[in-house]
């Protein structure tokens, strides 16, 4: 297996383990008589999971497993794989420190890490695309 693809899966299950804890902690909310605060962790477990976990770990396999590119480059390009994953982290953590920042207090000035985390996000998908698409092709 790749480095980055293990990189990708060790990382996604990371995510995995700290979304369920998130999760976790929200369902214990009400039982537990805790601040209804900490429904702002609700975006942040669904990414971890959605993004951080499934999308984390269809990156890391995809990049592995998918029929190779050519024999100079069988999985197209690692340097742009690379940027990917930093790109799905940065964008991961910039998202869950904005969200409940911005939703328990607006006026903290930190609307900019949503819309830097969203552009990291979609940059990160669209180097995947980039980089998987010549992949997949009839044999």
């Amino acid at each position: 297996m790749p480095t980055l693809s293990r990189w990708y899966i060790k990382i996604g299950m990371l995510y995995f383990v700290v979304g369920i804890m998130l999760a976790s902690l929200l369902l214990a909310q009400p039982v537990m008589g805790w601040s209804s605060k900490l429904q702002v962790l609700r975006p942040v477990y669904l990414h971890f999971l959605f993004i951080g976990w499934v999308s984390q770990l269809i990156m890391g396999v995809g990049y592995w497993m998918l029929p190779k590119y050519s024999k100079d480059k069988p999985r197209g390009s690692e340097r742009l794989g690379w940027i990917v994953l930093f790109l799905l982290n940065i964008g991961l953590v910039l998202r869950a420190i904005g969200e409940p920042v911005m939703a328990l207090v607006p006026q903290a000035g930190l609307g900019w890490t949503l819309a830097v985390a969203s552009l990291c996000l979609l940059l990160a998908g669209w180097g995947f695309i980039l980089n998987t698409w010549g992949r997949i092709k009839e044999r």
